[in-house]
This record gives structure tokens, sequence and C-alpha cells, in this order.
């Protein structure tokens, strides 16, 4: 085990209490999602041998080669116990790679995609918990639905028997203070807690929202879900050396 993985994640996880204790929440209320994109697998095993157990990614093809990389280096039993997130934009015609390699889909942003989402997890035999990916920053470069067709969007997921819409993301427009995050993490809390009681929002509990710079913030707001990158594995690779999506 690396000494440099188990301290990057110790202080994460001081964070994260410190961030609950100032919230008065539990750090139990908080799952850490290490985003292994364009980290190297050696560095994301270290992790996962350090104790990280959610691993997320933005990109399928990504995924498909992480999860074979790190399951040749870990024993069986460790690569089974790993869970992984798709946190990217997802295209229709990688839902079905996504559905088999995913446990869980956080970034579903509109109804075509829900529709074949369910139906490749029906093909599958399977159920998929899936987070709806919300825009409150109205960036055109971002995905996410808005605001106002989130109802639509939920209630267009609700009569879908293999998906499971347990919460919402969000990734609120870069700042280099953390504390500009915090209209948009109140925002997506307040849209879980109104949406709850509406059509499709029956299972409504996670809030994905936080990354690196800003989480402590997210946590404070309620986030469940924290996804964290650098702070957690170090500095990326060559966004250049990206493993890219093909249409």
């Amino acid at each position: 085990m690396s000494d440099a993985a188990s301290e990057r994640l110790r202080a994460v996880r001081e964070r994260i209490a410190r961030a609950c204790a100032a919230a008065g929440r539990s750090p139990g209320e908080v799952v850490l999602i290490g985003v292994s994109k364009r980290q190297p697998v050696e560095r994301i095993v270290e992790a996962v041998r350090a104790g990280v157990r959610w691993l997320g990614e933005n990109y399928v093809q990504e995924l498909k080669e992480k999860r074979e990389g790190v399951a040749r280096l870990l024993a069986p039993e460790q690569a089974a116990a790993i869970r992984w997130r798709m946190i990217g934009g997802l295209q229709r015609n990688k839902a079905r790679a996504a559905v088999e390699l995913a446990d869980a889909v956080d970034s579903l942003d509109r109804k075509s995609l829900a529709l074949e989402l369910d139906k490749r997890a029906g093909d599958a035999g399977r159920s998929l918990d899936v987070c709806l990916q919300v825009n409150l920053s109205g960036e055109p470069q971002k995905g996410g639905v808005s605001e106002d067709e989130l109802p639509a969007l939920l209630a267009a997921c609700e009569p879908l028997e293999h998906l499971r819409v347990v919460g919402l993301m969000t990734v609120p427009a870069a700042d280099a203070d953390p504390e500009a995050s915090r209209p948009a993490f109140a925002r997506l809390r307040e849209l879980r807690d109104t949406l709850r009681d509406a059509p499709g929002g029956r299972d409504l509990r996670e809030l994905s929202m936080g990354m690196s710079g800003d989480f402590e913030i997210a946590i404070e707001e309620g986030a469940t879900l924290v996804r964290v990158g650098t702070a957690l594995f170090g500095p990326r690779a060559d966004p250049n050396a990206r493993s890219k999506e093909t249409p």
C-alpha cells in the first residue's frame, strides 16, 4: 500500500469529517467517490488498497479500460468490492456499455437517454440507480437538464421499470472561491426536497455535488456524494492523452 495514497485519503477524510462536524452531520452520511479520470491504473489501485471503494469515470471507454486494468492488479475479491459510477455526459449509443460497466449513472439529463438506459438495463436483467444532472449555471457547454425541465424529466422516469432515480447531481460554474458554489448546492438541495413529493420523486435522497476544491461547502449544504479527484489521486495526466469518446 502506498504511503502517499494513504495520506491523501486520510487528508480527504479529515476534511469530510470537519465539514460534517461544522454542519452537525455524521461523516457516515457522505460517500466519497474517487474521480479516477485520467489517472494511471497503478495510482487507482493504490487508492483502493488504501480504502477507496467508489470510483467515478467520465468516459465509457476509459471506464472499461480502468475496470479491466484494476482487475488485473487486484485480488478478485478486492476488485469485486469496487463500485463504479458513470459521472460524465453519456451518449445514447454508449448506454448499453454504461449499463454493463457502471453500478450507477449520475449524469442522466434527457428522456431519450432514460428510455435507452431502461431498455438496456432490462435486457441485462438488472435495475440501475441514476441521478438526474441539473445544469444550474446555465452554461451551454455543460450537460444537465434545466431547473425548469427537471420535473418533467423526473416524471418521465417514473414508469420505467429498470431505472430508479435516487438523487440529483450538479456541477457549479468554476470559481476560485469555494463559497461561490454555495448557492448552487443549496438550490440543488431545495429541488430534491421539493421533488420528493412529485411524480417520480419517491426515491430521491442523494445529492451528488462538490469536488476537490469545494466539497466542504457541498457537505454543509447537504451533499451525500462528493466527487474528489486530484485531492485523492494527485495531479491528472496530460489531457491530450485522455481516452476519447467516439460517436
